[in-house]
Formats: C-alpha cells, structure tokens, sequence
C-alpha cells in the first residue's frame, strides 16, 4: 500500500496526495511552495533558503519540474531571483497568465523585500472598453 502524505494548501485546506518516488528534499520544497500565500511571489533561492540548502535554487527548480499537481502546489509563484519569470512544468506563458490572474484577482498593494504581496480588500480594475 503506497503511503498517503497530508500537504497544507495554504488556502484552509490540505490534501492527501501520494510522493512516492520522491527524494525527502523535492518532498521539503514542494511543502515549502505550499507555504507561499495566494498573491504571494518567492524566488528559487527563497525556497532553497526555506528547505535548508541555500545554495540549490537549481536543484529546486528541478524538483519544482516534477511538481504532479502544478495548480494546487503553487510552483507558479517560485520566480527567477534576476527578475525573470523562470520555468514551469506547464509553460512559461501559463505562469505569466496564472500571475497576472493572481494580480488581477487580490489587487496589488506594496511588498517588502522578495515578497510580493496583494491586497484583498480593494476592489478589482474595470475593464477598458
């Protein structure tokens, strides 16, 4: 019987879902993005720095490509330390659009350091005609 591990979702809820196969630090970085907040963007070297291996943003970004649930472990908010968007298992052009739906969705307001974070009370941007 393959062994279930409960992962928080960081949305009020946590899910079952089954690693196996799965080195015990591509299982730390996938919690580690689970901690990333709707709104929020981290950078690989954050996530390195998080699961304790400062120094292996690439090694991250390896484990984030086996990502098996790329919508639900938000993998779209790890972005490039250089300003870049960085990959994703999905394509690039869908992380873009994930985010911008993201910014859209929470409205931003101002973030410190590597976090960017969004506003949840103002409310959203008409659309132009």
């Amino acid at each position: 019987m393959k062994k279930r591990q409960k992962i928080s979702l960081n949305i009020g809820t946590s899910i079952d879902i089954i690693l196996q196969g799965f080195t015990a630090f591509e299982k730390d970085v996938l919690r580690a993005v689970c901690a990333i907040k709707p709104g929020e963007v981290r950078t690989y070297q954050w996530v390195a720095k998080r699961v304790g291996r400062p120094k292996a943003q690439r090694a991250v970004g390896q484990a984030l490509k086996k990502n098996p649930l790329p919508l639900l472990i938000p993998c779209h908010r790890v972005v490039a330390g250089n300003g870049k968007i960085g990959g994703y298992s999905l394509g690039t052009e869908l992380k873009r659009e994930l985010l911008a739906f993201e910014e859209i969705l929470l409205r931003p307001c101002r973030g410190k350091g590597s976090t960017k974070t969004w506003n949840l009370n103002r409310p959203l941007r008409k659309e132009k005609q």
